[in-house]
């Protein structure tokens, strides 16, 4: 259940084609019946180019949840919800604010060597 305090920022779904869900026939140990059922589940995440997979278990809705844990706890998921997360709260905005203030040409300062010191250059 969600806090009533806290907002929603980012939703993501399957059914806003987020992830790409593919079962495929898994490999391996098990026999026969691990070699002809679409069991094993693929998750791809295209907006991060994260991808996980799960086969060891039996039934396809068990490894589609193992592998959505697995995918949400890769590192490349994590910096793109990051980031994410910051543009839609605001929060990259202000710092591309303070950097494009910082970068201004006023505070800018150029040096080089001349006759063996360093001096700033206009």
């Amino acid at each position: 259940m969600r806090d009533k305090n806290k907002e929603l920022i980012l939703s993501l779904s399957k059914s806003n084609k987020d992830f790409i869900v593919q079962p495929f026939k898994g490999s391996g140990k098990g026999g026969q019946k691990r070699n002809k059922t679409m069991s094993a589940c693929r998750i791809i995440h295209p907006a991060s180019n994260t991808t996980s997979e799960c086969q060891e278990e039996r039934s396809f809705e068990q490894n589609k949840r193992k592998a959505f844990q697995r995918l949400i706890e890769k590192d490349s998921f994590q910096k793109w919800l990051k980031l994410e997360v910051a543009k839609k709260s605001g929060i990259l905005d202000l710092i591309n604010k303070k950097i494009e203030k910082e970068m201004n040409t006023n505070n800018i300062k150029v040096e080089g060597i001349k006759n063996g010191k360093w001096v700033e250059l206009k």
